[in-house]
């Protein structure tokens, strides 16, 4: 399948979790058996995105919506090809902060909700949710300067929103993912928002069918 393929059937008004499956068979395709495995999956994730969010144009929780399944079907293609998931995580992140800025503009919320569902993504395969948290600050970080925003800020809405994803997890991956935002991360100090520890976070919900 294609972009414009994926693309296409985004626009039908596919539910979610066909667009998980579709977006991860995608990418497996692109990223299996490549040299560099970092770059591809970078460009498949962000060329996905942009397509999928002009496509529909959708806007507020939807596009929220599709960056959550993007991300999501990523993650399983990663774990599908046999990547270790959480080196694929800042990837992955970037990728899917470069192809929504492409379309649109990418705030706070939507680093904390593509970070979240990293972790989520990784939880659900099996992947170490500490390193998919660490991945996905790094990501966020790497992007910043492309989004319009410090370091810092990027680093603190990623980090809220794997706090926020670990805590729906469990509780040993809310305090996995709290000793890793302890520590300085490409440099940066992760400060938290105060919301982070907020249960039932919105952002990290799977999004709702789109019909």
């Amino acid at each position: 399948m294609n972009s414009r393929e994926l693309n296409g059937r985004a626009q039908r008004g596919r539910e979610p979790t066909n667009l998980v499956t579709e977006t991860k068979d995608y990418i497996v395709s692109a990223i299996d058996g490549v040299g560099d495995v970092g770059k591809a999956t970078v460009d498949a994730v962000s060329g996905t995105l942009a397509h999928s969010i002009r496509g529909t144009r959708s806007v507020g929780t939807e596009l929220l919506g599709l960056v959550v399944d993007t991300v999501t079907g990523a993650v399983h293609a990663v774990a599908e090809v046999g990547g270790e998931v959480g080196g694929a995580a800042k990837s992955i992140m970037v990728g899917a902060l470069r192809g929504t800025q492409q379309v649109g503009k990418v705030g706070a919320e939507t680093v904390s909700t593509s970070a979240a569902a990293v972790v989520k993504g990784a939880s659900e395969v099996g992947g170490s949710v500490a390193e998919a948290a660490k991945g996905a600050v790094e990501g966020a970080i790497e992007a910043a300067r492309d989004l319009g925003m410090s370091a810092e800020d990027a680093a603190s809405a990623a980090g809220s929103g794997v706090i926020q994803a670990a805590g729906e997890i469990s509780s040993t991956a809310l305090e996995q993912v709290q000793n890793v935002m302890t520590k300085t991360i490409s440099g940066v100090k992760v400060v938290l928002r105060p919301d982070s520890f907020r249960p039932g976070s919105r952002n990290v919900d799977r999004a709702q069918p789109r019909g």
